[in-house]
């Protein structure tokens, strides 16, 4: 069995050549949703403003920001976006400036009903044709919409789904804002991933659960004498060491991490096994 000693941000640690490391998956999002009417709205005329983009839940603000999907704006409610406008870059959080990420974005002057809408993703951030395809985990749609000045006349909600090799398929409760919600995440099944293959038959076996986790894992194993977890970025985050060899379950808890993307690695004398797991409190 072969190992590979990485070195990054100064942490040294052992991985496995067998690991498939962080898969991005093709596929298409599509989402649906319809907002509710709502009364008075800004200057009396059914005139309101909405926006819906595509985050990640590993960072926040224009860290977590992936693609903006939907955004009507203009006559006066440049400011009513004030959310979607700091995601999307915009100078000093005008909806309407040049500085805001619009790319492959359906856009539009303000709307004069409550319709429904549909958005569809490629799973990409930046320009359909040329854009960057996202390593699978945990995303959200963000809805942000303002009919009315003021706090009551504006409303964000944000639906996760999981983007990866399996399909999700969901149908979210409705809310005082928005009803009709679909989700639709169908991969292609097309998966590239940061690792290699290599089939070893001694490797520890190991299943881990629930993955999605809201924070304690499982790991069910057999053959295994040492445990650890580590983050996208490579640092070890447990580590743990048998005196022999042996069967077990393991439970290990990581409320107290960010969301985000782990992998599990459990290891014996002749091999080690990987498991990716995604974290979402």
């Amino acid at each position: 069995m072969k190992k590979i000693l990485l070195k990054l941000a100064g942490t040294s640690f052992f991985i496995c050549f067998s690991a498939n490391l962080f898969a991005q998956t093709t596929g298409t999002l599509t989402f649906t949703f319809m907002p509710v009417a709502k009364t008075p709205t800004y200057n009396g005329n059914s005139q309101h403003v909405l926006a819906a983009w595509i985050q990640n839940t590993t960072g926040s603000g224009t860290a977590s920001f992936v693609k903006t999907k939907l955004r009507y704006v203009g006559g006066g409610t440049n400011d009513h976006l004030p959310t979607w406008a700091a995601n999307a870059s915009c100078t000093s959080g005008v909806a309407t400036s040049t500085g805001c990420n619009t790319i492959d974005g359906t856009t539009g002057a303000t709307l004069s009903s409550f319709s429904a809408k549909t958005l569809t993703w490629d799973g990409k951030k930046g320009a359909a044709a040329t854009g960057t395809l996202q390593p699978d985990g945990i995303y959200k749609v963000t809805i942000q919409e303002t009919w009315d000045h003021g706090t009551t006349g504006t409303a964000i909600t944000s639906y996760t789904f999981t983007k990866g090799a399996n399909p999700d398929h969901r149908v979210i409760t409705a809310d005082v804002n928005f009803g009709d919600i679909l989700i639709d995440w169908v991969p292609t099944g097309s998966v590239t991933t940061t690792g290699i293959n290599e089939n070893v038959p001694e490797n520890p076996e190991i299943i881990v659960y629930p993955n999605p986790t809201g924070g304690v894992i499982n790991i069910d194993f057999k053959k295994a004498t040492q445990f650890k977890v580590i983050n996208i970025l490579g640092a070890v985050l447990y580590d743990e060491r048998l005196e022999q060899v042996m069967d077990g379950t393991k439970s290990i808890d990581f409320t107290g991490f960010a969301n985000g993307i782990y992998m599990v690695i459990v290891s014996n004398q002749k091999g080690c096994s990987n498991h990716k797991f995604i974290l979402n409190k």
